[in-house]
């Protein structure tokens, strides 16, 4: 997923762009902002530079700047929902089960660092109503995880005397990669994902 803003006269011009492509626009362009500066040191009128447009742009297309926020982090957070049921769905053997959610999280975070920064650690910047969207996109994220480890523990696949614990050590392994991935770092997303399967395996004690 490219993360670089649309600059003036990059993308279409006014005539032919649709009401959904602006949207996207400055989507995109809050993003970069929101990483560069956080939620609070960035205004309207960054995010519309950003995309090209002008500052009242950002309220034709948007009620507000945490409106932006808010769908930048609802996307997310149904991305890495879908992908850890896809993921989930595609084994039955619940080791190679977590090994395909680990992998495929971790590949996405890291891919996608930049948004999955804002989607994780700008929350608190959210209106109350938007939290609790976001937080029940969140539980059902780890209920998806706490299922596959519990049920790697019923079949005795799995030896951990605390796997709800283990779960949200599981999670927060795989979040808290967004916060130092960066693109020129060491490691590749595949490499990252490799070693953070190991180590999952290890958690949960697999047999």
């Amino acid at each position: 997923m490219s993360q670089s803003p649309e600059h003036q006269g990059a993308g279409p011009s006014s005539s032919e762009e649709t009401p959904a492509d602006a949207r996207t626009r400055l989507i995109t362009a809050a993003i970069e902002a929101f990483a560069a500066k956080g939620f609070h040191g960035t205004t309207t009128r960054d995010i519309a530079a950003a995309a090209g447009m002008s500052p009242a742009a950002v309220y034709v297309h948007h009620r507000s700047k945490e409106e932006l926020l808010y769908l930048i982090s609802r996307r997310g957070h149904e991305s890495t929902l879908r992908l850890v049921r896809e993921a989930a769905a595609s084994r039955d053997d619940p080791a190679e089960r977590l090994v395909a959610v680990v992998r495929t999280f971790v590949a996405h975070h890291a891919r996608g660092h930049t948004s999955a920064r804002i989607v994780n650690y700008e929350l608190s910047a959210l209106s109350p109503e938007h939290q609790r969207d976001i937080a029940d996109l969140r539980r059902s994220t780890h209920d998806e995880m706490h299922r596959l480890v519990q049920a790697g523990v019923d079949a005795g696949v799995f030896d951990t005397p605390a796997p709800r614990m283990t779960t949200l050590a599981l999670l927060s392994l795989q979040i808290d990669l967004a916060r130092w991935y960066r693109d020129e770092g060491e490691w590749t997303p595949d490499e990252i994902a490799d070693h953070y399967c190991e180590l999952a395996l290890r958690m949960v004690g697999a047999r």
